[in-house]
């Protein structure tokens, strides 16, 4: 009979925080990137809140750099525990983060670099931008064929976590319309066309996924109170579809018009208004459904754990396409909802980022659930089968 895994301890170490560190620590640059980016975005806003989206973005920066020396040297130092995050079905959708991550900061080099270190922020952007792509393209299409071959799922056990690993091309897709017009015209158009690339290899999939996720709703009912905050996942590939939609058609019409792209990029720019308005409408749906869950958890309990940090970033994206839809239609009440968006968003932040701090101090946070080996590691590996005569 094989012996049950060990649950892992809270560490009481710097080792043991390298030996218990996780990608799912990631989602919280996701969240503190989005939060400076949304209040960049907010129209009107006075000076301090630009410092202190300045400054959020510089802490993001700190914290990524630190949460990859972290990871990277739990890679180093314990391969073989690291290695089992390609068979757990819930920790390895948080590799998805990564990138996800860091196209926050390529973001914020378009918007707060030139300000800090002059022209060469757009040269670091499409240098992390290209990186950002390569690893969303590698979750995008690795961690679904890990589902397919090496991981047990089964329907009542989804949850919108399957989308984490989906959504990050289409973030990149985001950032490419972000940095395109930033850069010399041939290069942005190769973006563009990039980021459409990347639209198509994400958001249609994860489309594909909401309609299994309620499909599984109907049917198995809402999961366990741990997994409550992911409800706000859903719509992450609907914000970030939105806004790739947008940014993507604005700096089509611009940057093809006066090449042979010229129809396609005015073609672009309509469809972009259209389909942003249409996912944005989709979106709340979605967002309306979250609140609900999140109300039915919090009367018998919501624990407290990252995936709290899904309450940012998919309202964050979701913000920001409103803002988009604002800019580009020209109607106030998308700014106005915007600004709402943006001050829910900080108050969501601000419970999220106190409850992480005290989870650091005790240790509580730093516990990688695909450190214990599952039992069938543990057994010897059954004869193969004689070959029929």
């Amino acid at each position: 009979m094989s012996r049950l895994p060990s649950i892992p301890v809270p560490p009481r170490s710097l080792l043991e925080v390298v030996r218990n560190f996780a990608p799912n620590w990631f989602a919280v640059t996701m969240g503190v990137g989005a939060l400076a980016l949304v209040l960049r975005q907010i129209p009107g806003a006075p000076a301090p809140l630009g410092l202190l989206a300045t400054g959020l973005w510089l802490l993001d920066i700190g914290l990524f750099a630190a949460f990859a020396l972290l990871y990277g040297a739990r890679w180093l130092l314990f391969p073989a525990e690291a290695r089992r995050v390609f068979a757990h079905p819930v920790m390895s959708m948080f590799l998805g983060t990564i990138p996800m991550g860091l196209a926050t900061i390529v973001n914020g080099f378009v918007f707060f670099g030139p300000g800090l270190i002059g022209g060469a922020a757009m040269d670091v952007a499409l240098g992390l931008w290209i990186l950002d792509a390569l690893l969303a393209v590698a979750c995008g299409l690795a961690v679904p064929f890990l589902m397919f071959t090496r991981q047990s799922h089964s329907f009542e056990r989804m949850t919108a976590v399957w989308l984490l690993p989906l959504v990050a091309a289409g973030v990149a897709a985001a950032s490419a319309g972000t940095l395109a017009p930033h850069l010399d015209p041939a290069t942005g158009r190769a973006l563009v066309l990039a980021g459409y690339g990347l639209w198509a290899f994400s958001v249609p999939i994860a489309m594909s996924v909401l309609a299994l996720l309620f499909l599984r709703l109907a049917l198995h009912k809402l999961p366990e109170r741990e997994m409550g905050p992911t409800a706000w996942l859903a719509l992450g590939p609907i914000g970030t579809g939105a806004l790739g939609l947008l940014l993507l058609g604005e700096n089509a019409r611009e940057l093809f018009a006066d090449g042979p792209l010229a129809g396609a990029g005015a073609t672009a720019f309509g469809f972009g208004v259209l389909g942003g308005l249409i996912l944005w409408g989709y979106g709340l749906w979605w967002l309306g459904l979250a609140v609900l869950k999140t109300g039915r958890y919090l009367r018998g309990g919501l624990p407290f754990n990252l995936s709290w940090w899904a309450f940012t970033f998919p309202l964050a994206v979701y913000g920001l396409a409103t803002f988009a839809l604002g800019r580009l239609t020209e109607v106030r009440a998308f700014d106005l909802a915007g600004t709402l968006i943006a001050a829910v968003l900080a108050i969501l932040w601000t419970v999220v980022a106190a409850r992480t701090l005290a989870g650091v101090r005790s240790g509580a946070l730093f516990v990688a659930p695909c450190r214990a080996a599952p039992p069938d590691e543990e057994r010897p590996p059954l004869p193969a089968p004689a070959l029929a005569a």
